[in-house]
């Protein structure tokens, strides 16, 4: 039987009834469109994030690019990030008109080495994008002071890390003016397709986001006051997403129950398992291991039938699609070291003991040949 990183069925299976139920809710009801469903799930996720507003999308790449533009970004503008990202970050940046200036990452957790922030600042530098990566939060201390001292936005890219606790105690989302999630099937928090929201507790920043995501259009239909986009959380995601977070705490629970077994049946092996930066807690959206043979051992696994996923092989600063930003290999060298080594472990909290012990089974079988 192939073994996939990731696998919706068996948890759809437990949840069939529930979820069946939350689409019979919507298609019954006398709204499709910004409805109920999506106004209840934005007022129980801010609640549950620790903040005053949450704005449904329609993905998370959107997220973040109305996030930049509510806080003001754009076309002339820099914002700092990182390159050991999925793609739609940058994207995101570069759809605003902005222009994504990168920082490295720390060798041992992955998320952006804040303490080179400070270098790349410019007079142009707009806002500070940190991507929670993996599912866990960036030190966010030392940005709050950057931003404070040269007048910056800051905006949380969280879509790897629902649930997840920063250093400061506050759930990733709510420190920064604003946290963009993405509710793609496999994230911590998943609807069943396409979804995403914003969170915030400035209420300029609310408002323009209502806006930007219908349009740009003011409570009467048809009149723009801002040009904007068709970007709503669909109410059947929202009706999902709503049942499923009242779960998210169990989906966390039963993920840091998976890592732990992955540390256990692997702790003796020479694999790289996954650091918990001091004062974080970690919700494991995935399992990132690092060897330096890594392509050698994916290869071996699939003589086994087990398929997995590399977060992430090709750093974005060296996809030809953002050559125009002159980055390039060479230019962020723990990154671009990281992204020959690293792989992903199956994880998803439905994921049987059983399989995860054929996983552990094979790694440990493939690395003793070595």
């Amino acid at each position: 039987m192939a073994i996939h990183v990731w696998d919706h069925r068996r948890e759809y299976e437990n949840e069939r009834e529930d979820i069946l139920d939350a689409v019979d809710t919507v298609f019954r009801s006398d709204q499709l469109i910004l409805g109920e469903s999506v106004r209840s799930f934005e007022e129980e996720f801010a609640r549950y994030n620790g903040v005053t507003h949450c704005v449904g999308v329609d993905n998370g790449t959107n997220a973040v690019k109305l996030a930049l533009q509510a806080l003001g970004v754009g076309p002339g503008d820099e914002v700092i990030t990182v390159s050991n990202t999925a793609a739609p970050t940058v994207l995101a940046i570069d759809g605003v008109g902005a222009t994504p200036v990168f920082v490295d990452v720390e060798p041992d957790t992955y998320l952006m080495d804040t303490g080179k922030v400070a270098a790349a600042i410019t007079d142009r530098t707009k806002c500070l994008v940190p991507v929670h990566l993996y599912g866990q939060c960036v030190d966010l201390a030392p940005l709050q002071r950057l931003a404070a001292t040269h007048g910056l936005k800051l905006l949380e890219d969280c879509a790897q890390a629902h649930g997840a606790h920063a250093k400061n105690g506050r759930l990733a989302g709510a420190t920064g003016d604003a946290g963009a999630f993405s509710f793609y099937p496999t994230k911590v928090l998943g609807a069943y397709g396409d979804a995403g929201a914003v969170i915030t507790s400035d209420d300029e920043a609310e408002e323009k986001l209502r806006r930007l995501r219908r349009y740009g259009m003011e409570e009467l239909y048809y009149v723009v006051s801002t040009p904007g986009h068709n970007s709503r959380l669909d109410e059947v995601h929202a009706e999902i997403l709503r049942r499923k977070l009242r779960r998210l705490d169990d989906y966390i629970a039963g993920r840091r129950a998976l890592a732990q077994r992955y540390a256990e049946g692997l702790e003796d092996t020479e694999l790289v398992l996954p650091q918990v930066a001091p004062g974080n807690d970690h919700v494991y959206y995935v399992y990132v291991v690092r060897h330096p043979e890594r392509d050698e051992i994916l290869k071996a696994l699939r003589e086994f039938d087990f398929h997995f996923n590399i977060s992430y092989p090709w750093p974005v600063h060296t996809m030809t699609g953002f050559a125009h930003l002159g980055w390039g290999p060479g230019d962020l060298p723990v990154t671009e070291a990281a992204a020959k080594e690293i792989f992903s472990l199956p994880m998803y909290p439905s994921l049987p003991v059983d399989i995860q012990d054929k996983v552990i089974i094979a790694l440990r079988k493939i690395l003793s040949r070595g």
